[in-house]
């Protein structure tokens, strides 16, 4: 991972390669925010006309770049747009951002000083985990010079480099950061090289590693276990499927979450096969699960007062001679029966299982994650999330997790009619996975999914398959391909709950 460290040197006479600053839209032109005082002076106090001469407008994600005040002394000066702040304050998402930008600007391999606004500590937050996010690139399968080497430091210049709170927020970014990373590294592992086994191995490994305790149930105890839904979803693959439970148990926790990720490490449809346009990003059909390990290893690590049981349903959903057919009926864990009418809706069926299992263990809420639905990123986009559940306050919750986190999520219903439809579509089960209309598919794969969470437990299902994966350019502090998405969410809500 990057180094990143705080530091109260001037911007002016720091020793980096490049120094970013922001820059605010302010009417028809820009201003300075405070804190780049010495670099205005630096510039015979002309700094803004220096910007507005080369076109800066203030804009979110603009880069105007300047040479050093020195001529091949100084380090470069890179600007980048905040937007507007009407009311003279910038939000940290503002910051986490700008600091993405900016250090996409550079070479991995340069170091990076950011003179920012840090007024407080959750700034400071913003600041370290824009930059250190915004540095990623997946280059596991580069190769020759395609690598720059190793990343260049970065500091984050700020009054609050000896604050208690800032290095506190400084480690906290450091360990998110790590956590996201990690996410996006798997999410970006093509399918030959990350199955269930694979994974799960991943998970045992990173949890002996941290401290949390991981449990793998392979093939043989799924069947003892009675396991259908993961079971059916990957009886048509090679490879076999796990379910991967963690645990993490501090002293005295405040509360017990619950989180599920559905881990399907390739979904080919089954036998009701996608387009092969539709198969492409297929591999980021585990971000949840990923999602859910990374940021329990997260909490793990931050040693938050809060008591994590997680559950990773993985799977590959293939087609082939052992595949499941539409029309099977699987048994569900708990006893559950349900008729597979279309195999690409498979999500929802390693889901089930995990939920009614997480369920057992009586915690206070349950989070689950997944890349369900085709018909939320109708809805809602590509950037943002469905946010479903049994009660408004467990959703007002963690939409107010996200919210802190800068993460994009929007409350949807869960209508009554759904869950009747599923149970009227099949004649031979207890449910149908899917109510055979096309409107209204994440609301009914919310339904299928609530139907398996035991009553008088509060839980929030996250539907994240636009922005778990981005199949555009990098932006921001996001990069193209896998984004981590949920996993500063989770960790926002473990926080606030302490």
């Amino acid at each position: 991972m990057t180094p990143i460290t705080l530091s109260k040197s001037d911007a002016v006479g720091v020793k980096t390669d490049a120094v970013v600053i922001g820059v605010v839209k302010l009417g028809g032109g820009v201003a300075l925010p405070a804190g780049t005082e010495s670099l205005n002076a630096a510039y015979g106090g002309k700094l803004v006309e220096v910007l507005s001469g080369l076109g800066a407008t203030g804009k979110t994600g603009e880069v105007t770049k300047v040479p050093g005040p020195k001529p091949g002394k100084s380090a470069t000066l890179i600007a980048v747009g905040l937007g507007a702040a009407p009311d003279g304050e910038l939000k940290t998402e503002d910051l986490r951002t700008a600091a993405g930008t900016g250090v996409r600007a550079t070479k991995a391999s340069q170091s990076v000083a950011f003179a920012l606004p840090t007024p407080d500590a959750d700034c400071v937050r913003a600041v370290a985990e824009g930059a250190l996010l915004g540095r990623y690139a997946f280059t596991a399968y580069k190769s020759g010079d395609a690598a720059d080497g190793a990343p260049g430091a970065i500091t984050v210049l700020t009054d609050l480099a000896r604050n208690k709170d800032a290095k506190a927020a400084l480690e906290r970014a450091q360990v998110t950061a790590e956590a996201v990373v990690q996410v996006r590294d798997w999410v970006n592992t093509p399918p030959s090289d990350l199955n269930p086994v694979g994974f799960a191995a991943d998970a045992v490994r990173l949890g002996k590693e941290f401290g949390v305790k991981v449990e793998v149930l392979d093939e043989k105890a799924l069947v003892k276990g009675g396991y259908g839904g993961i079971l059916g979803v990957g009886q048509g693959s090679a490879n076999p499927p796990r379910l991967v439970r963690l645990s993490y148990t501090p002293r005295k926790p405040v509360t017990h979450l619950a989180f599920v990720g559905k881990g399907i490490t390739f979904d080919s449809g089954g036998l009701s096969l996608k387009t092969s346009t539709g198969m492409v990003s297929m591999k980021s059909d585990m971000a949840g699960a990923a999602a859910v390990i990374g940021a329990t290893l997260a909490i793990a690590r931050l040693e938050l007062p809060v008591q994590v049981t997680t559950y990773a349903a993985m799977a590959e959903n293939m087609p082939s001679g052992s595949a499941a057919r539409p029309s099977d009926v699987l048994t569900m864990y708990g006893g559950k029966t349900v008729e597979v009418l279309n195999t690409d809706a498979e999500g929802r069926l390693v889901l089930g299982d995990a939920l009614v299992r997480a369920s057992e263990d009586a915690p206070d809420l349950i989070i689950d994650v997944a890349t369900l639905t085709g018909a939320c990123v109708v809805a809602l986009g590509t950037k943002v999330a469905g946010a479903f559940a049994n009660t408004d306050s467990a959703r007002d919750r963690v939409v107010d997790a996200a919210v802190a986190a800068g993460e994009s999520m929007w409350p949807l219903p869960i209508p009554a009619e759904m869950l009747d439809k599923l149970k009227s579509h099949s004649k031979v089960a207890d449910l149908a996975n899917i109510t055979g209309e096309p409107w209204g598919g994440a609301l009914a794969a919310a339904a299928f999914l609530g139907d398996f969470v035991a009553d008088g437990i509060d839980w929030v299902h996250l539907d994240v398959a636009g922005p778990a994966f981005n199949d555009g350019g990098a932006s921001g502090y996001t990069p193209s391909g896998g984004t981590g998405y949920a996993v500063r969410t989770l960790v926002e809500l473990a926080a606030s709950a302490s």
